[in-house]
């Protein structure tokens, strides 16, 4: 199964219309499946005097509430109709996480193959509730949520196999290797009878990788034009060149993975007998002979009896005069 791979923009626009154009670009030019970026309504999202993140005042490097940051990242939805319909012409598909049902349902109207449900939204019941009811397919990230918060949101939204994706998440930015914690993508694929992606909000390229391996068929990862620029989430973003080595990396990976059987292929099949061994006479040996350890080895090429056999041979008697390096021939 093709990895799925989100170009998550998020708010690295800083509320501009022409940045946002310019992630969409980047996104397909580095082979994204889809570019995703965010609707919402600072005043339905957050009490206005309510601090910034840690993170989010160290980026920012200044300290400000977190609605006066929101305010100057928010796109209005006749922007992302402007934005949607630029993906539509690049030929790229379009995402957004919605923050509050008023914005989703005006998303929904766009057609987009998923609701996303970030992981601050894990614990909004009001959210959670309207999302249950509809019938497009969900991909819910669990950042900063234990098993417990996991599972009830999977209760709440009752949905069957094919309609939920399981995003694991380590919600800080960037986040640090040690707290990435990807075995946990194996635990939701024991746990749960749902397909399993990774967001990413380490700067690694290495760790999607692993995350592909592991089983993820989903992966998502922030990006930006430049790191430099000023916003809470640039400095746990990947430039251009570095999404679409990322991507590259992942598409590699995938053909590395292969299937689970185990079989001999087409470039094995071509070397097999030049590495294999066959059973050979390790000096002359007269008909009448009884074959032994010391009269017979096992050499390259596996052109004769193989070596698999050599039990069998040994105490049998020699039919013929074998002269030293002959095949043997029973």
């Amino acid at each position: 199964m093709k990895t799925i791979i989100i170009a998550e923009a998020g708010v690295n626009h800083n509320g501009s219309i022409l940045k946002a154009k310019k992630l969409v670009d980047i996104a397909k030019k580095s082979g994204a499946d889809y570019i995703k970026f965010q609707l919402f309504n600072p005043s339905k999202l957050v009490i206005p005097k309510t601090r910034m993140a840690k993170y989010q005042s160290v980026n920012l490097k200044k300290d400000i509430s977190q609605y006066e940051m929101l305010k100057n990242l928010t796109l209005s939805q006749k922007q992302i109709l402007i934005i949607n319909k630029y993906c539509i012409k690049k030929k790229i598909k379009f995402l957004a996480t919605a923050f509050d049902i008023e914005n989703l349902k005006f998303l929904l109207k766009l057609g987009m193959d998923f609701i996303k449900i970030p992981s601050g939204e894990i614990t909004n019941g009001e959210l959670l509730e309207f999302v249950k009811k509809r019938k497009e397919k969900i991909i819910l990230s669990t950042g900063a949520s234990n098993l417990k918060d996991v599972k009830t949101a999977i209760k709440y939204l009752n949905r069957k196999k094919d309609n939920l994706i399981l995003l694991h998440c380590s919600s800080s930015y960037p986040a640090k290797l040690n707290e990435l914690n990807l075995k946990v993508i194996n635990s939701y694929k024991n746990l749960f009878n749902y397909r399993v992606g990774y967001s990413d909000h380490s700067l690694s390229l290495i760790t999607p990788l692993i995350s592909v391996a592991l089983g993820a068929t989903v992966i998502e990862k922030h990006f930006t034009i430049d790191r430099k620029m000023k916003g809470p989430d640039h400095k746990a973003s990947l430039i251009g060149e570095e999404l679409k080595k990322m991507i590259r990396k992942i598409r590699e990976t995938e053909i590395a993975l292969g299937f689970d059987k185990k079989i001999v292929t087409g470039s094995e099949r071509v070397n097999q007998k030049v590495i294999r061994r066959s059973i050979y006479a390790n000096h002359f040996i007269k008909r009448g002979d009884i074959f032994s350890s010391k009269n017979l080895i096992c050499l390259r090429p596996d052109t004769g009896i193989s070596a698999i056999k050599w039990k069998k041979i040994i105490g049998r008697r020699a039919l013929k005069n074998f002269k030293k390096n002959e095949k043997i021939k029973i």
